[in-house]
């Protein structure tokens, strides 16, 4: 798992800049999925040979109507402030390294002396950039954020690049050692997470999954230094469910920062096998439903999508045909219905089975567990390279590869290269005549034949050696 560095700070002090000079590119290349909407919160980058995840606190939307580039340098808004000492406070919890970014041109301001405390009740390292030192005048007033009490401030400038390589250096100084961020495998353990927006009902289903019916065998620490996870037995099989404390810890964060929730949700997605998906059967899709799904498809995870408070639904839908209560959603009449809204709102995950639930009478939370201990199996499935061959064979006489370009595709043979996620790599004459659709249609294919329900799988293409292009030539 990758240690997480979070940007902090008032608006305007170019912390979005900085993150997309680390990484805005590649983010747009490796991430911009089709079907998925999530925002750019948080991206990869290395340094030095080391990998974390930056957060861009300045990616989050405020929510209180006050333009970000409107801010005064003393008085700020009640409610700006409180947003940005909610990041602040978000980076204590989540972070294990932070960056106080800081503006250079302006100095120290009432906002970031207050950010400022509330950051040195933490013990963990806190990094002051002083940006926007453009030339060598501000670089010299920038010794001010001493003051801070946070020690020696780094200078940058992330429009110009200076002062950038000096501060990922010391970033990655602080970093966790990389053998504390590694997880252990254990063999036949299934890790499951638990995700989702707020208030959809992921306390009361890890309650009802660890009910007196099941027992508990541990609560062991995660790799982040709040994490804990909670192991049980079901069925013969050993469970870990990944950060249970962070499904348990109430919303102690105020309003505009409810994004954050999908970032504790991608640090459990990255540590599972399989993620339990929760959405809110009274309240229908939402976008930070979505969101979450584009992480777990992201990353190649299994997963169950679980619309919970059913129960409640159709008491509300009773309700409303007799007379008493109107539903707020009126497009959602039946789980029919539903699963025709979750197949267009969630069309990049059709392999993921809905389980229509509710955590608080323990309707289906049985099957719950039941999927995902199959998804888990059919993760580790190998499929003989014999049959996969055949698979590819009967795929490519029924239906012929796109000519893109006036060059048509060939398929030499498919060799499965690993399994969890499973990943399969078919050998071309040339992967730039890789259609999309004829990706989608092979994938398709492999799911019939294997039965690969409810685990994402991939698809790589290459070129044969240069070796087996000689000998084919001759």
């Amino acid at each position: 798992m990758k240690p997480l560095v979070a940007i902090v700070g008032r608006p305007n002090v170019g912390k979005s800049t900085f993150f997309n000079r680390m990484i805005g590119e590649r983010l747009a290349i490796v991430e911009d999925m089709p079907g998925t909407t999530r925002d750019r919160l948080y991206g990869d980058t290395d340094w030095n040979g080391r990998e974390f995840t930056l957060i861009d606190t300045g990616g989050l939307e405020l929510g209180t109507g006050v333009p970000v580039g409107q801010v005064g340098l003393h008085g700020q808004s009640g409610d700006l402030m409180d947003h940005v000492m909610a990041q602040a406070q978000l980076a204590i919890e989540e972070a294990d390294v932070i960056v106080f970014m800081v503006d250079a041109r302006s100095g120290i301001t009432s906002a970031d002396e207050d950010v400022a405390h509330q950051l040195r009740q933490t013990r963990k390292p806190v990094i002051v950039a002083a940006n926007k030192a453009d030339n060598k005048d501000r670089r010299m007033d920038a010794v001010e954020f001493y003051t801070l009490g946070l020690g020696e401030p780094i200078v940058i400038s992330s429009i110009q690049g200076i002062g950038t390589g000096d501060l990922l250096d010391r970033i990655v100084e602080e970093l966790p050692p990389a053998e504390e961020m590694e997880e252990e495998d254990e063999e036949g353990l299934i890790r499951i997470s638990i995700v989702g927006r707020p208030n959809v009902g992921k306390s009361s289903l890890l309650n009802a999954i660890t009910g007196s019916k099941r027992s508990i065998v541990s609560d062991v620490p995660g790799t982040t230094r709040d994490a804990i996870d909670t192991t049980i037995e079901f069925e013969g099989h050993k469970i870990r469910l990944v950060d249970t404390a962070g499904i348990r810890r109430r919303g102690r964060i105020g309003a505009g920062v409810e994004k954050y929730s999908v970032l504790r949700s991608e640090r459990a997605i990255d540590r599972s096998d399989v993620s339990i998906l929760m959405l809110d059967a009274t309240e229908g899709l939402a976008a930070q439903d979505t969101h979450i799904a584009g992480a777990i498809h992201d990353q190649a995870k299994g997963v169950i999508v679980v619309v919970n408070k059913w129960d409640l639904a159709q008491e509300q839908r009773k309700a409303e045909r007799e007379g008493v209560y109107a539903h707020p959603n009126d497009e959602i009449q039946s789980a029919e219905e539903y699963r025709e809204i979750l197949a267009e709102g969630l069309k990049f995950i059709p392999y993921a089975p809905i389980v229509f639930a509710s955590a608080k009478t323990g309707y289906h939370v049985k099957s719950i567990l039941e999927a995902a201990i199959k998804i888990a199996e059919m993760r580790y499935l190998r499929v003989p390279t014999s049959r996969l061959n055949e698979l590819v064979q009967e795929a490519t006489r029924r239906h012929s590869p796109t000519v893109i370009r006036h060059k048509p595709l060939k398929i030499y043979y498919a060799t499965q290269a690993r399994v969890n996620p499973p990943t399969f790599v078919f050998f071309v004459n040339d992967t730039e005549a890789v259609h999309f659709s004829y990706e989608r249609y092979l994938e398709n294919r492999l799911r019939e034949a294997f039965s690969f329900r409810g685990t994402a799988i991939r698809l790589q293409f290459r070129p044969r050696s240069a070796k087996e292009q000689r000998e084919d030539r001759r």
